[in-house]
């Protein structure tokens, strides 16, 4: 009987009932008090007179008014109890469900509440566990799968140094060198999604022109303009972020400019260049693990198609978000958008 009272059903039911007898009693109450007199009848003198006595003045409000205001705030007091009892445990759920999706070793959540509460509460907490342990399983299943795969392509790679047929050769060689920088690529992609990098205040606008001259001292055409006060992002991510930006724009156009935007809300971040471009049809697919367009953006041009993937992954680990637009006058321009709060 206890087990059974200690759920929200009975909860709610039980402050609504509650509620409901507290307002009829004070009207049954205040009716008998101050209501009218009964109607005379045929008695003796002395209780006739007596039920003829008046009864107490209603308050200063007089009438029903009392009891119906009792009544409504009783029921409000109710509704709000219900209200407030229903939505905590949703409430509880979706901030647990938000620092979760921000952060797998996130701490699990409070078992408190009504039964139902708990129950929720325990299921969440297991499958937060479950993710975690499955993340951390796939990882070692591609770790130890990337390095059973290493020693037969090392091996392939020493063989085909004795084919004679330079044609062949560069084929295999090409195949090989795609086959280790998918493997890579993969694992990069993997390592980077497990990070939980903490969110601090960061200075982006020392980043890009770090990166810039960095690229200038490789030889590299790259330029930035505009500034930007710092921002609390998480650093790795924004430089992983910008890094496949700037060395996508570089691989397919030869060149890179880089516009800072700093607005009251976030901060806008663009990479430009003026190469072949990408249809807008494509503009989304290309964001997809490991595709790859044909003609001047394919596999020849470098890369194994995941470095926009893993930027605009970064992108939204830090709460912004990654999307494509045409360069006026040909090209591709890469807009990082990231929100101050």
């Amino acid at each position: 009987m206890i087990r059974a009272a200690d759920t929200l059903f009975a909860r709610l039911f039980g402050g609504a009932l509650l509620a409901i007898v507290l307002a009829h009693l004070l009207a049954f109450v205040w009716f008998t008090h101050y209501g009218p007199p009964p109607p005379p009848r045929q008695e003796p003198a002395a209780q006739q007179q007596e039920a003829n006595t008046p009864r107490p003045r209603p308050p200063l409000l007089g009438g029903p008014v009392v009891p119906f205001v009792f009544q409504l705030i009783t029921l409000v007091v109710a509704a709000w109890y219900g209200a407030k009892a229903l939505s905590r445990p949703v409430q509880r759920l979706s901030e647990a469900a938000e620092r979760l999706s921000e952060n797998l070793d996130s701490p699990p959540l409070e078992i408190t509440g009504p039964r139902e509460a708990r129950q929720a509460a325990q299921t969440f907490n297991l499958m937060q566990e479950r993710i975690r342990e499955q993340l951390q399983q796939r990882a070692r299943m591609l770790a130890a799968v990337s390095h059973d795969l290493r020693t037969p392509l090392a091996r392939l790679k020493l063989r085909v140094e004795q084919i004679d047929d330079t044609r062949l050769h560069a084929q295999m060689s090409q195949d090989l060198n795609d086959m280790i920088g998918m493997i890579d690529a993969t694992l990069s992609y993997f390592n980077q999604n497990r990070q939980n990098e903490a969110m601090q205040p960061f200075d982006v606008q020392a980043l890009i022109e770090s990166l810039a001259e960095n690229a200038q001292d490789n030889g590299d055409a790259v330029t930035y303009e505009g500034t930007c006060r710092p921002l609390k992002t998480q650093p790795m991510a924004l430089r992983s972020c910008l890094h496949n930006l700037i060395d996508n724009a570089l691989r397919y156009a030869g060149s890179a400019h880089v516009e800072l935007l700093d607005e009251p809300t976030g901060v806008g971040i663009a990479v430009i260049d003026h190469g072949p471009g990408i249809d807008p049809q494509f503009h989304e697919t290309v964001f997809e693990p490991f595709y790859r367009l044909e003609g001047s953006r394919n596999r020849n041009s470098g890369g194994v198609g995941m470095g926009m993937t893993i930027a605009r992954e970064a992108a939204r680990r830090m709460g912004g978000d990654l999307q494509l637009g045409q360069t006026p006058g040909g090209g591709l321009t890469a807009r990082l958008s990231l929100p101050r709060a």
